[in-house]
C-alpha cells in the first residue's frame, strides 16, 4: 500500500505584524460588510421586483386552481357511491380522489381555564407538568448549586469585538 501524499490542513490566516497592519485589516472587514450589506439589499430589492411581477399571475393560477378543485370535489362527494363503491378511492384514468379519515387531535383554548377545571374535577391526569431547571435562580445564587453534577456557571467569558468606524447619515 502506497503511502499518502497529500496532506490537508486548514487554510492559514493573514495575522497583521504591526499596529499600522491591524488598522488596515480593520479597514477591510469594514469594507467587507458594507460590500455585505449593499449586496443583501441588491438581492432583496431584486427579489422584491420579481415577487411583484409574478404574484398577480401567481394569484389567477392560485385562484382557478381552487376552483377546478372545488369543482371536482363538489361532484366527486355528489358521485361518490358510483365512484368508489364501498372503498375509499376512485381511479379517474387521469388521477384519482381519496377521502381519509383524519386521526383524532385535540383542540384546547383558553387552556389556563381548562387546566383549572381538569384539577378541580380531579382529573390531573389530564395536566402535565414540566419540570425545568430554574437557571435564573442559579445564577442569581451561584453558590447555592456549589458541587452540585451537571450544573456549570459560567463566569468571566470574553469576546472579542472588532467594531469598523462608520459614519451614519441621517435620513
Amino acid at each position: 500500500m502506497a503511502p499518502k501524499t497529500r496532506i490537508k490542513a486548514k487554510a492559514q490566516v493573514n495575522i497583521p505584524q504591526t499596529k499600522d497592519e491591524a488598522a488596515r485589516d480593520i479597514r477591510s472587514i469594514g469594507d467587507a460588510q458594507r460590500n455585505l450589506l449593499r449586496t443583501t439589499a441588491e438581492m432583496n430589492d431584486a427579489i422584491a421586483h420579481i415577487t411583484a411581477t409574478y404574484q398577480p399571475v401567481l394569484e389567477t393560477i392560485g385562484d382557478d386552481l381552487k376552483k377546478l378543485q372545488e369543482g371536482v370535489q363538489f361532484y366527486c362527494e355528489a358521485n361518490r357511491d358510483e365512484l368508489c363503491g364501498k372503498g375509499k378511492t376512485a381511479n379517474l384514468v387521469t388521477g384519482e380522489v381519496q377521502w381519509r379519515q383524519r386521526p383524532p387531535s385535540v383542540r384546547v383554548t383558553g387552556a389556563e381555564s381548562v387546566i383549572e377545571t381538569l384539577q378541580r374535577l380531579g382529573l390531573s391526569q389530564f395536566v402535565r407538568e414540566k419540570l425545568e431547571v430554574n437557571k435564573e435562580a442559579i445564577l442569581n445564587d451561584p453558590d447555592g448549586v456549589k458541587g452540585v453534577a451537571g450544573i456549570t456557571v459560567v463566569t468571566g467569558v470574553e469576546d472579542f469585538v472588532i467594531t469598523p468606524f462608520e459614519q451614519e447619515v441621517a435620513a
